[in-house]
């Protein structure tokens, strides 16, 4: 983070103070730490390691999301609901990559509009839980909550949480980010080689329906090439990483000070939301992310007020600073067009331009009686068509979609045109967490949203 060719600007004590004022607060979301010193010892490792992301990466994004948020740009959030150090292979990283990669071409082709591509990716390890104890007959023990707290077999060694894995959480998000840079600077996410993103898929009807894409941006390329056109700037892409800012013991020793402006940045990924669970205006993790520069994305559920929403404005973006705040609406299928208009007419009637997002999928679970949760397709369509529905009747831009994805071909979350019904969940249900979309329903939803881009 530190540039040779500036000095360096120290920050302020009320800035350095001020970054743990969270201490003070009420906090939720937490596990029991079974050793205090040990928490505090992996806190103070993780403080001594590089930054994961830099500081200028974070501003540019910020720019991005801005362009967003006035129209001119679309944001694409995917990855997996709970990512898994066993699942930090190069294999899934590739095809989770791939797979936003397809669906952002897919995207820009379709709506003729720039898309950020952005994973929830290289730090999305914790996950808030409804209840802190989980039981099974007889045998109640911790939640899992997470690769970064505990682990997941129903085992009073792998329930209890060890500090230990804070640090391995870095290192896996390191090795994770360290591919997905290879990937999209290193030529892979060419855009001449928008076929081979489609290699090693099943062939499936999207595939089939992506490659009739794919063919149509291979003439576009021909006749620029043609035409003299440089593409060295389509070797690349920017790529960038986000995960749900939970665990206040990785947080904080992960937020450094920019030496350019001696203000804080948090290093362990370029965005960072916070949760439905975790927006209390009072609480440690509003006023902490508040106090940081990266841009910041609020989960807003079916019940949020819109006094709350502005409140929230105010908390995180006092400066009404474009691409500063992102408001991720979750509201359900079913609610979506009666929640959503009013949050939209109350920021359009204030100064405030945050970028807004649609979430399908956390208000569309269901449990089937087998005992999996699960999504319908249909459902994570609909509320996608309503977020659209609702800010063409207010007359305010539809700025992103964020979806659990994966790049693998898994059976999580029901229908789509592979049909999945509840039979066939158990074939590939591999999801620790939350149900997650397949890449065949990942593009599929890609086409249908550029269709609604399209028709703006």
């Amino acid at each position: 983070m530190v540039d040779p060719t500036e000095p360096i600007v120290a920050a302020e004590a009320s800035v350095i103070t001020g970054l743990d004022h969270w201490r003070t607060l009420p906090i939720k979301q937490q596990p029991t730490w079974p050793d205090a010193a040990k928490v505090a010892a992996a806190s103070a490792e993780l403080e001594t390691q590089p930054p994961l992301v830099f500081a200028g990466e974070v501003d540019i994004l910020r720019d991005r999301l801005a362009q967003a948020a006035g129209g001119q740009g679309f944001l694409l959030q995917g990855g997996d609901c709970a990512e898994t150090f066993s699942g930090a292979t190069a294999d899934q990283i590739r095809n989770r990559v791939k797979t936003v990669l397809q669906m952002a071409v897919v995207l820009t082709y379709g709506a003729s509009m720039p898309v950020i591509k952005m994973g929830r990716m290289a730090g999305q390890f914790a996950k808030p839980r409804s209840s802190d104890f989980e039981t099974r007959g007889d045998v109640t023990l911790p939640a899992y909550r997470g690769d970064i707290v505990n682990g997941y077999p129903f085992t009073p060694e792998s329930r209890e949480a060890d500090p230990d894995r804070l640090v391995k959480a870095y290192h896996t998000s390191a090795s994770t980010l360290n591919l997905i840079r290879a990937f999209t600077q290193g030529g892979f996410a060419d855009l001449r080689q928008v076929h081979s993103w489609n290699q090693g898929f099943a062939a499936n009807p999207a595939n089939q329906q992506y490659e009739k894409v794919a063919k149509e941006i291979d003439r576009a390329i021909k006749f620029m090439i043609a035409c003299g056109a440089d593409f060295e700037a389509m070797r690349r892409t920017e790529f960038y990483t986000s995960h749900e800012g939970l665990l206040m013991d990785y947080e904080r020793p992960m937020t450094r000070i920019d030496s350019r402006t001696g203000t804080p940045y948090n290093t362990s990924a370029h965005f960072i939301w916070i949760g439905e669970r975790t927006r209390d205006l009072d609480g440690a993790h509003v006023d902490f992310l508040s106090r940081v520069r990266n841009p910041i994305g609020v989960k807003l559920g079916p019940t949020t007020s819109t006094d709350d929403m502005l409140r929230l404005v105010d908390k995180l973006d006092p400066n009404r600073e474009p691409g500063r705040l992102t408001f991720i609406t979750r509201m359900g299928a079913g609610k979506v067009r009666d929640a959503l208009p009013p949050l939209l007419e109350a920021i359009k009637a204030s100064e405030a331009t945050p970028l807004w997002v649609s979430d399908p999928m956390h208000g569309n679970g269901v449990t089937t009686p087998t005992g999996y949760k699960t999504r319908r397709f249909d459902d994570v369509v609909d509320e996608v068509k309503g977020f659209f529905e609702a800010h063409r009747a207010v007359g305010t831009h539809p700025g992103g979609i964020h979806v659990e994805l994966t790049g693998d071909d898994v059976t999580e979350c029901l229908g789509g045109s592979e049909h999945i019904d509840e039979a066939a969940l158990a074939t590939r249900y591999e999801s620790l967490c939350d149900p997650r979309l397949n890449h065949m329903q990942s593009l599929e939803l890609a086409f249908l949203v550029a269709e609604e881009l399209a028709a703006r």
